[in-house]
């Protein structure tokens, strides 16, 4: 995805756990539990999980920069640890695990008769929009072609390399749907797969057409509605459609919702919400991802999968995922500000699970479980520096930037006062030429700063900062987006009236660049 490249060299070949002998799920044994509305929890072991093992992955997601890990089993909540600032009571973006929600909404379209069938071809739902570069190809062109990122559209979004040219534009236009329309075909749909958020987006419109509703919208009435999914905020581009590749925010338990539907065959309680047939071909991916980073990833219908796992994903930039362990009854909830390593977190996760059946108490590890939980869940004190000279001299003043990779336009610190802030102003991504004004609190004692947490959600507008001067010139910010799966260190080395601000760009590379104190 856009979204993924880089860190993913991270990924592991460590073998997974020998997948247990006429294992079942929980619901073949009479045991299906569901969330009524919210989850039941149980201790791991009475739910045959390791409380030692379950304390490990919780201090691996510290190093992995994870904001949350959430992991059910047979139907019960085991492990639910929030990463310090952030807290799971608060919606957090699932970026492109949007996509598995809006194939969700589509799958029960086809189910209520409502969609006649996946082979339908895509352009008849648009009679009424004008578009360019139609051919042969482009008529061929299905909704099962969409669902598996095989529509053959001209398009880069940075998947495994490149740029993410067409996700701006389609970003920037004043009418996503015509654009992704719009793009001349590479291939024949169905030939190769490239990841593509317009084909989602281009999903979640045909729902509106069939429905009259956004997809949120449908999807409180179908989806969240029954499944206890009372917080949903979901972006929507300029028409009023939800974005169908990336945009919402749900509770990391409320994203364990969508796993666990999926993990009992599309079954909610009483309810069949989709059509059994949907889930096996979820389950048994076959389009080749064609990725470097894991030969072995395939998909189907907006989810990953690694078939010689057995194990399958809704999957968002920055690890938002949402991981589904048939064959150990588990679903695994990670989000998360850096890359993950899909493949060693399922045969990580897949270990912690050593029995069917409950195992004996084991109170010293419950207790070293626990204890980690709280430990990540609690701030620890970052450095505090000597303050330097400079500090009272490049107090309020305004230092500016030309644009480029840094991607912010300028930038103004307020730390001799009695609530230090910082002012920066960004590029939109949503409209060219505009900016984004924004102004957080920070902490000088080696201490976050938040601001006031948003109701209702809003992107971007919930920040914890603090910051610390390592010598006689530099002062170095850590800055988190809460509940964005975004993070920022910079480091601002100041020499009279210039700056020389550093950080790391999208997927980890090095930006230096030079501003000077606005006129």
């Amino acid at each position: 995805m856009a979204r993924l490249k880089t860190g993913l060299w991270l990924l592991s070949a460590l073998l997974v756990a020998p997948l247990f002998t006429g294992a079942a799920l929980a619901e073949d044994t009479g045991l299906a539990r569901f969330p009524q509305p919210d989850w039941s929890t149980a201790t791991p072991e009475d739910e045959g999980m390791d409380s030692a093992a379950l304390a490990k992955l919780v201090a691996m997601g510290k190093a992995m920069r994870f904001d949350s890990l959430l992991i059910t089993r047979h139907g019960k909540i085991v492990l639910d640890a929030s990463y310090a600032p952030y807290n799971a009571d608060e919606p957090h973006i699932i970026n492109s695990s949007t996509k598995a929600v809006v194939s969700t909404l589509i799958a029960m379209l086809l189910k209520d008769g409502v969609l006649d069938s996946l082979d339908h071809p895509v352009l008849d739902f648009f009679k009424d929009l004008k578009i360019e570069n139609v051919d042969a190809r482009k008529q061929a062109l299905t909704v099962q072609h969409l669902l598996n990122m095989t529509s053959g559209f001209d398009w880069d979004e940075g998947y495994d390399g490149g740029a993410e040219t067409s996700l701006y534009e389609m970003g920037r236009s004043p009418d996503w749907v015509q654009y992704v329309l719009d793009r001349p075909m590479a291939h024949a749909p169905g030939e190769t797969f490239y990841y593509n958020s317009g084909n989602s987006h281009l999903l979640s419109a045909i729902v509106t057409k069939l429905t009259g509703k956004s997809a949120e919208d449908f999807a409180k009435e179908r989806l969240f509605g029954p499944l206890g999914i009372t917080e949903h905020p979901w972006f929507k581009d300029s028409k009023g459609i939800s974005a169908g590749g990336f945009g919402l925010a749900l509770k990391p338990r409320d994203m364990a919702k969508i796993g666990y539907l999926y993990l009992r065959r599309g079954r909610w309680g009483e309810q069949q919400l989709l059509p059994p047939g949907w889930i096996e071909a979820v389950n048994h991916a076959t389009v080749s991802m064609n990725a470097k980073f894991d030969p072995g990833l395939s998909y189907a219908d907006q989810f990953w999968a690694l078939p010689d796992k057995h194990v399958f994903m809704a999957v968002g930039y920055h690890c938002q995922v949402i991981m589904v362990l048939p064959d150990r009854d588990i679903v695994a909830v990670m989000t998360a500000r850096e890359f993950c390593p899909f493949r060693k977190l399922a045969n990580t996760i897949a270990a912690t699970a050593t029995s069917d059946s409950a195992l004996p108490p084991a109170p010293e590890a419950a207790a070293a479980l626990a204890a980690a939980v709280r430990e990540v869940g609690t701030e620890t004190q970052g450095p505090v520096g000597t303050v330097p000279e400079i500090a009272a001299s490049i107090s309020g003043k305004t230092y500016s930037f030309p644009p480029g990779p840094l991607g912010v336009n300028n930038i103004k610190l307020d730390l001799t006062g009695p609530e230090p802030q910082v002012t920066w102003d960004i590029p939109s991504r949503d409209r060219a030429g505009a900016t984004v004004h924004l102004q957080s609190p920070i902490g000088l004692d080696g201490l976050y700063r938040k601001t006031t947490p948003p109701h209702p959600w809003k992107p971007f507008s919930y920040r914890a900062m603090k910051g610390s001067w390592i010598d006689a010139t530099t002062f170095v910010i850590d800055a988190q987006f809460i509940g964005q799966g975004e993070e920022r260190n910079w480091r601002l080395s100041f020499d009279g009236d210039k700056v020389t601000f550093r950080t790391k760009g999208r997927y980890g590379k090095d930006v230096a660049v030079e501003g000077h104190v606005a006129p």
